[in-house]
């Protein structure tokens, strides 16, 4: 049988998901391996140094930076509040002082001899991991993470933008073909992550940020909308960092694209279940994809099937039968099925000679391709 490898995107009911929550450098684990969490669990914490502010102590009480030490109130390792004196002289036997006072809330990180000055850190920031998904910790690394398994429907996406979120899943499109209205989003749907069809506008995402919806699932954008609601124009990057009210996952692509009829009929039979969701994408080297995760009540069996999900996924096989969507024009965003994939170079338009396949659409109209020009929809 005839075999090509083309990147693809997951979309399965079935999956056992693992995910690695790591810290950004050494602290402390707080589960263990066979816990169950759920996705707002705290399973790891660290704290990020303060920022440290210097004060030039030795120039403001007037004295040599060698004689600074004589006069610190405070010494390395104390703690100071803001407007505390942590150093002073005193002059004519004792009757006039010269103090100086902590800028801020802080420890005395350095007392130099050399510059005269004093260092305060700022208290420790807090850094706390969640386990992201309802699942089980199946391995931790000491001091710096776990891996979180779950049982899951699986579902990545073209694109996304805005960083993890969890709900519940809402299904409120009739259709993949279905445009995501203004009037579709309601005062009840926050905290929801819902999921329209082919389309959602600037006006609809604005309303969903203003009633607070969690997070919003859809077949397209306009890039020119997207500009709008990012406030700049994107370029080649990583998201999943942006603060703008809500995550969006699009499953398709750009333009009015109807959602695939396999991806809307397994989100719509999650529906009223708890999601999680990531925006996160990455189109160079080391791909990462946007993805909502379902997770299904039962714990994964120990000989599931694993996705690696936290790293670039290998190209994988593609064959008589699978399924694909054009990635790009004049059918852009069209889906269908691998009807022959033959062996030998064929002449395209351009005059080069490239590996192709024949797809059948679900119009039933059928195309002779690049091999580049499709995706492949993973069952």
């Amino acid at each position: 049988m005839a075999v090509a490898y083309t990147p693809g995107l997951k979309v399965s009911a079935t999956a056992v998901v693992y995910k690695e929550r790591r810290l950004p450098l050494k602290g402390e684990v707080l589960v263990a391996v066979g816990d169950h969490v759920d996705a707002r669990t705290v399973v790891a914490r660290t704290y990020l140094p303060g920022r440290v502010e210097p004060v030039n102590v030795a120039s403001r009480l007037g004295v040599e930076p060698s004689e600074l030490a004589a006069c610190m109130l405070k010494k390395v390792g104390d703690a100071v509040e803001r407007e505390e004196p942590i150093a002073c002289t005193r002059s004519f036997f004792g009757l006039f002082k010269n103090e100086v006072r902590s800028p801020g809330v802080g420890t005395i990180d350095i007392v130099s001899d050399t510059t005269g000055q004093v260092m305060i850190r700022e208290p420790s920031v807090p850094v706390e991991v969640n386990a992201f998904v309802d699942g089980v910790v199946s391995r931790v690394v000491d001091g710096e993470g776990v891996t979180v398994c779950c049982a899951a429907a699986f579902i990545q996406g073209i694109f996304g933008i805005g960083g993890e979120v969890n709900g519940e899943l809402l299904v409120v499109a009739g259709g993949p073909d279905q445009t995501l209205q203004v009037h579709d989003v309601r005062e009840e749907h926050a905290g929801k992550i819902l999921v329209g069809g082919s389309y959602a506008s600037h006006a609809t995402i604005q309303e969903a940020v203003r009633r607070k919806v969690a997070g919003l699932v859809v077949g397209g954008i306009d890039d020119a909308d997207l500009r709008s609601w990012l406030g700049f124009d994107l370029g080649v990057a990583i998201t999943g960092s942006e603060d703008l009210g809500l995550t969006l996952v699009v499953t398709e692509g750009f333009g009015r694209v109807s959602m695939a009829h396999k991806t809307f009929d397994l989100l719509v039979s999650c529906s009223g279940r708890r999601a999680s969701m990531s925006g996160a994408t990455q189109i160079r080297a080391g791909v990462i994809r946007p993805e909502i995760i379902v997770p299904h009540g039962s714990p994964p069996a120990v000989n599931g099937q694993s996705l690696e999900t936290d790293s670039a996924r290998a190209n994988v096989a593609m064959t008589v039968g699978s399924q694909v969507r054009l990635i790009r024009e004049p059918r852009f965003g069209a889906l269908g099925r691998v009807v022959d994939l033959p062996v030998e170079a064929v002449a395209v338009e351009t005059e080069a000679r490239v590996r192709v396949l024949e797809v059948e659409l679900e119009s039933g109209d059928r195309l002779v391709l690049p091999r580049a020009n499709v995706e492949l929809i993973e069952a």
